[in-house]
């Protein structure tokens, strides 16, 4: 009796303590407690929990460069005339140059230098060259700076084509206009080019004395400034950004006229860029726009052509000369260049658009450069 009255005692203690639990009917307050925040991403926007990431910005037009951080401002593009690799710079030491027999200086007649010669080239060119006492200045340029031996035109045939493909890098021509401008019925070509593209950055270009300017709808008239305006304006130290300089007819280097007349015309347009203080950041390209119809050993790649399936591109090699502080000093670059080279460089260094396809593949020139080493000094006048 003892122990069941000790048992009961003890359900019923159990019963006072324990209380059961019943089930809600409603639904629990909600917690005063923060949601735990997402861990922030250093890449990505912060957004809320469960949401999907904020789309990011779309990158930039194909083919805009970030500009270099690099010291060039100017450049300056010296267009002359007529002249392929080997009937200049055949003897150059250290080049690829065929020698050949020499020219008179003046040349005696205008070799044949259109796109139909250009196809018969092997058995109708011109074999004959100039040599270092003809354009001393221009040996002591490539001696000084960089003198490129696979530099090409881009277009197998005369002045007008090439030019445009200086400018934008296109042509929708193969050969020079009846006197070199737009005939009856002939508008102009809404191509892109480099000088639109400057603008559209804040940058600046000016024309002197080019006339391929105004077969391009949106640079006919503008920004045009004689010949002998590029050396007042280089004095007084306030080119543009890119410039494209031509010379007087007379000193084009164009056959007939004397190739060293027309070669001081060039020096005289290096010396006011030294002489106007802007040789420290600018660089500076001598360039011949077409063969002029005379023989080079080398025979261009075939990589696009015309309507009628004719070679287009590329036409024969010319010299090209780069002068800056920061050019390579006696270098000869071996590397392929042509024409829109020297616009995929203004692309590189001032972060513009490509005006065209040919300009976005292209080489930039930059082995020619080495914008790490001790700015070379200036050409001297009484040198050359």
């Amino acid at each position: 009796m003892a122990t069941q009255r000790k048992a009961a005692k003890s359900r019923r203690r159990t019963k006072r303590t324990v209380k059961r639990k019943r089930p809600r009917t409603s639904p629990p307050k909600p917690s005063r407690r923060k949601p735990a925040r997402p861990p922030k991403s250093k890449k990505s926007a912060r957004r809320k929990p469960g949401l999907p990431p904020r789309p990011q910005p779309a990158p930039g037009p194909v083919g805009q460069p970030k500009p270099l951080a690099g010291p060039i401002e100017h450049v300056v593009i010296i267009v002359k005339e007529n002249h392929c690799f080997d009937n200049y710079f055949g003897t150059f030491p250290g080049a690829n140059g065929a020698q050949l027999p020499r020219s008179p200086n003046p040349p005696p007649h205008d070799p044949n230098h259109e796109h139909g010669a250009w196809l018969t080239r092997k058995t109708t060119a011109v074999r004959a060259q100039f040599v270092e006492r003809d354009i001393p200045a221009y040996f002591a340029y490539a001696r000084q700076y960089t003198l490129c031996d696979n530099y090409f035109t881009d277009v197998t045939g005369p002045s007008t084509p090439n030019h445009l493909m200086l400018i934008a890098g296109d042509s929708p021509v193969i050969v020079n206009p009846h006197n070199y401008r737009l005939g009856p019925g002939m508008q102009p070509f809404n191509i892109p080019s480099l000088p639109k593209n400057l603008e559209a950055n804040g940058l600046t270009w000016g024309n002197y004395g080019g006339y391929a300017f105004d077969f391009i709808a949106a640079l006919r008239g503008r920004n045009k400034f004689a010949s002998r305006q590029f050396v007042t304006d280089a004095n007084g130290g306030r080119i543009p950004t890119v410039s494209w300089v031509y010379a007087p007819h007379h000193e084009t280097e164009h056959p007939l006229d004397n190739v060293t007349l027309g070669m001081q015309w060039t020096v005289a347009q290096v010396n006011a860029v030294v002489q106007g203080g802007l040789w420290p950041k600018t660089a500076i390209f001598i360039i011949w726009d077409d063969w002029g119809g005379w023989l080079d050993h080398v025979d261009p790649e075939n990589v696009e052509q015309w309507t009628d399936g004719t070679q287009f591109r590329y036409g024969s090699r010319v010299g090209c000369l780069v002068l800056s502080p920061f050019a390579r000093s006696g270098y000869i670059s071996k590397a392929r260049h042509s024409h829109v080279s020297l616009l995929k460089f203004c692309v590189q260094q001032f972060g513009v658009v490509a005006p065209h396809k040919r300009v976005a593949a292209a080489d930039d020139m930059s082995d020619c450069f080495d914008f790490k080493r001790q700015p070379a000094a200036p050409p001297k006048a009484d040198r050359l």
